[in-house]
């Protein structure tokens, strides 16, 4: 489909050819991946949704995965886009699902449009992203050196050395070969985009529907007490805040435990 005059690829779920139209009757799920990945990340949650009555729109952003374009420079021009691609849908309100940079675009996106916005459902979250300078420079310089770096620091100590609850795949090296996908320049783009967010405060005070924040402990790109700190700037949010922390789980927590995402995704 056509969003701001550039094609985007959007996975509902469902393979090719199966129903693949939006049905506005169903409750609409928005999944919004991470900094230098694409739709995916989402596979097996998207596709358990879109065969129990959910409405699955999970996008490659601009620039990323199949969609055209260049990637967007900031959290504030991803929520705008975001919002116009449900536009564009014809989708009043929605789940709001993030990974990341896609949590923090969800965020943004729940704090404008409080009247639209279902449930927010935020994966590996907090107020702030920071981006070690090394990281960020790698990304402009170097983008295999830090797709390497990312998934290596992305994943809990299984993910690491091997383990995955799905045989046959390990998670680190399919984690890197994911991020040496992307286009050159989207991860930079991306990891710029995350630094230079400092709306989460605020926008935390804007949320009205019920949010879940799903987080590893182990989790070193976005530390589990920073998303308890996020958490708690939320308690005051209209049907209150639900906060899992999932132990020995690290950046790349629909990876790492796709069962209990998905768990808790049939419950919003």
């Amino acid at each position: 489909m056509i969003v701001a005059g550039q094609h985007v690829h959007i996975a509902m779920g469902r393979p090719a050819g199966e129903g693949q139209k939006i049905d506005a009757a169903k409750p609409a799920v928005l999944m919004l991946h991470g900094a230098g990945l694409d739709h995916s990340v989402w596979t097996l949650p998207a596709r358990y949704l879109a065969h129990h009555d959910r409405s699955v729109i999970a996008p490659d952003l601009p620039g990323h995965g199949c969609s055209a374009g260049a990637p967007l420079t900031s959290i504030s021009a991803l929520a705008d886009w975001a919002w116009q691609l449900l536009d564009t849908l014809g989708i009043a309100k929605a789940v709001l699902v993030g990974h990341s940079m896609g949590a923090l675009t969800a965020l943004h996106m729940a704090a404008r449009r409080p009247d639209r916005s279902r449930h927010l459902f935020l994966i590996g979250a907090a107020a702030e992203m920071p981006v070690q300078a090394d990281l960020l420079q790698a990304a402009h310089d170097d983008q295999h050196l830090a797709d390497a770096l990312i998934a290596m620091w992305g994943f809990g100590p299984a993910g690491r050395i091997g383990g995955n609850v799905m045989p046959g795949v390990q998670m680190r090296l399919a984690g890197q070969a994911l991020l040496d996908r992307a286009k050159r320049g989207v991860l930079a783009a991306d990891l710029t985009a995350c630094a230079a967010y400092r709306d989460g405060i605020a926008d935390a005070g804007q949320v009205r529907c019920t949010t879940t924040l799903l987080l590893g402990a182990a989790d070193r790109m976005t530390p589990a007490g920073k998303g308890q700190q996020l958490a708690d700037l939320m308690t005051q949010v209209p049907g209150g805040v639900r906060l899992n922390i999932l132990a020995g789980c690290g950046h790349m927590i629909m990876a790492e435990r796709p069962n209990e995402t998905i768990d808790l995704l049939r419950a919003v």
